[in-house]
């Protein structure tokens, strides 16, 4: 779409920063992106923020050395607009500490309460406001400096149109009873991405996809490589992947296996950054995994069953299925947003009798679970 109209203000000064926060004491709401570098860096940062309040577009730049408590302290009692915010506040939690104290209303929870089949930015911008919006920065390193002026065009986009978006949703909810819906489900998420995330399992962590058929000698590799390839994206701050990828890791263990006390260089064909320093580090992996003993060698995860079913429990999830995906049905909704189905398996175990132990069982919101309640004949107390 032509650019040659659109201003922005860039924030990279302690000036601009202050002139920044005036503007945004005075909004009612403010529409909120950011741009990280998970594909360019180990560790990932946010590389910028997008703000729109009023029709003002600015892009703030964090890695200027700016002070940023004071912006996020307000930015914090403001209502917000975020398109998908899962990823933007746990990134913002993680750098910043920062979470929303006031109303957030997230577009794509909104188009998804609406029945919209089309949720990413561009579609909605595309299907309610005829704006074509570019896909060009998708995969941009956001940490560069100085940015492109395109790149900046493409970032402030994502705030430009929100609060047109947000207007429009909001109304057609208005329309529908659903408003209450998405800010309940937003709710829920601001509290999901505020909590820790759990101390991840060390004999699960290097379990990457595709090991099904390994044996125990080729895991004990796998493992390793594993441990070897996230030192040495962390010694550089690059991706893992761009050290080695995980197919040829997993070729690798494998051809190692088959053949013992060969080097990894007479294998399959190595990046050739490996070399130097990380191509002895990766031999030492090697040797490491070679000598472990085989009993200390990893064994294949083994399936978890299911827990037992109790007595009725496939008759009421396959009745709890159809019922709910009729009443998803009338409301021109997918099934999956009243309830998805990991929700209807719990509920279908423990068989709830009101509207509060299937929010307790389920994982539901109140509007989900009222709508269960109803769609089950079940007490909607």
């Amino acid at each position: 779409m032509p650019q040659s109209d659109f201003k922005y203000t860039y924030v990279d000064s302690p000036e601009g920063l202050v002139r920044l926060a005036e503007r945004l004491e005075t909004a009612d709401r403010i529409a909120v992106d950011t741009e990280a570098d998970s594909l360019h860096h180990y560790y990932e940062k946010v590389c910028l923020i997008q703000l729109t309040a009023g029709g003002e577009n600015f892009i703030l730049d964090p890695l200027a050395g700016l002070d940023l408590a004071g912006f996020f302290r307000l930015l914090a009692g403001k209502n917000l607009i975020f398109h998908g915010a899962d990823y933007d506040l746990r990134l913002l939690a993680a750098d910043y500490a920062f979470r929303p104290r006031d109303e957030v209303f997230d577009t794509n929870i909104a188009a998804r309460l609406l029945g919209f089949q089309r949720l990413g930015l561009a579609a909605l911008a595309e299907d309610l406001l005829g704006v074509t919006l570019s896909k060009g920065g998708q995969k941009f390193n956001w940490s560069r400096r100085p940015l492109p002026e395109d790149k900046i065009i493409y970032a402030a986009n994502d705030t430009r149109f929100l609060e047109a978006l947000a207007d429009i949703l909001r109304d057609r909810l208005g329309e529908l009873g659903r408003e209450e819906w998405a800010l309940e489900s937003s709710r829920a998420l601001v509290r999901e991405t505020g909590r820790p995330r759990p101390a991840k399992d060390p004999d699960r962590i290097w379990r990457i996809k595709g090991l099904k058929d390994l044996g125990r000698d080729e895991l004990a590799l796998v493992r390793e490589l594993w441990h070897w390839r996230e030192e040495e994206a962390k010694a550089v701050d690059i991706p893992p992947f761009k050290v080695l990828g995980n197919q040829p890791l997993i070729a690798l263990a494998r051809w190692l296996v088959r053949h013992p006390g060969l080097p990894a260089t007479r294998g399959p064909k190595l990046p050739r950054t490996c070399r130097g320093e990380r191509l002895n580090n990766l031999g030492r992996a090697i040797g490491k995994a070679r000598a472990l003993p085989p009993e200390e060698r990893p064994r294949p995860p083994v399936r978890q069953p299911p827990p037992p079913r109790v007595p009725g429990e496939c008759e009421r999830y396959e009745k709890l299925r159809e019922q709910v995906a009729g009443k998803a049905r009338g409301l021109g909704l997918p099934p999956s947003v009243v309830a998805p189905q990991a929700a209807l398996r719990a509920l279908a175990r423990e068989d709830p009798a009101s509207v509060g132990e299937i929010m307790a069982a389920g994982g539901l919101t109140g509007w989900q679970s009222r709508l269960v309640a109803e769609a089950a004949g079940i007490p909607g107390r």
